[in-house]
């Protein structure tokens, strides 16, 4: 792929250079998204062109954090290509970007870090890449407190995400980052559990639907009985969600990413 590699960095992807290959002949892409202030990730499938479009992914990291702990932890560009080349999923795009200004930052995906998401992220993709550029082509998904960023802003913008993925996440904010001195109507605004209920006729609408999905607990403010009660409510009120219960600590995350991107993204 060096060739396409250079074409897409040139003409499709300014100020972003190739990473490294996947095993089947997708490509990762490291550089900065217009309005974010650390390195980011796209990763592009096997086969791309400019005559296909692709659904589209983002995928948000922990905290403390980077996106690399997709590319270096989950192996996600070593899974998408065995699951594009066998048919698994469509062929799509994976974008990763990173929330605070250093890798140290334990906050949450709120505040100006999800504005630069929705405001100046996806726009940028949309322009620059092949995408579906609609709900229906995006999901929304993460780990940990990714996994709570993807479901407060899948929850707030069913117009952008139809997919919205937790992955051993958790569904209340925290008071840390942007929500460290929050009012109490500010963290119930940013609540997934109260969202769930507020948003759901716009959510119907919008035929949005959910996987969501823990395993044993990695920190005391992710439980899985949050995670598998978080499910139920959404079944509750009549929402479409996929609940998935890990046992076994080994390559858990990764696990959860394979089955949550099969589930979102298999052929139709």
């Amino acid at each position: 792929m060096t060739t396409l590699a250079a074409l897409v960095t040139a003409a499709l992807l300014p100020g972003f250079a190739p990473a490294s290959p996947g095993p089947g002949g997708g490509q990762v892409f490291a550089g900065t998204f217009p309005g974010t202030e650390r390195p980011g990730y796209v990763y592009l499938p096997p086969g791309f062109t400019t005559e296909a479009r692709y659904p589209v992914v983002y995928l948000l990291h922990g905290m403390p954090g980077s996106p690399s702990e997709y590319i270096d932890g989950t192996q996600l560009a070593a899974f998408a290509d065995d699951a594009i080349s066998s048919g698994a999923t469509r062929a799509f795009i994976a974008v990763m970007p990173a929330a605070g200004s250093t890798a140290q930052y334990n906050g949450e995906w709120a505040g100006p870090w999800e504005q630069r998401l929705i405001t100046r992220v996806v726009p940028w993709v949309d322009a620059r890449l092949p995408t579906e550029p609609t709900a229906g082509g995006r999901v929304i998904a993460g780990l940990s407190a990714g996994g709570y960023g993807a479901a407060d802003i899948g929850l707030r913008h069913p117009d952008l995400f139809r997919t919205i993925e937790s992955w051993s996440g958790y569904f209340r904010p925290l008071h840390d980052g942007p929500f460290a001195h929050a009012s109490h109507a500010v963290l119930d605004a940013n609540d997934p559990t109260r969202l769930v209920a507020e948003e759901r006729p716009a959510l119907a609408r919008a035929k949005t639907r959910f996987f969501v999905s823990t395993g044993p607990p990695h920190s005391h403010w992710a439980p899985p009985a949050d995670t598998i009660d978080f499910g139920e409510e959404l079944r509750a009120v009549g929402l479409p969600c996929a609940l998935r219960v890990y046992a076994g600590r080994g390559g858990q995350w990764s696990r959860q990413l394979a089955d949550g991107l099969r589930w979102a993204l298999g052929p139709t």
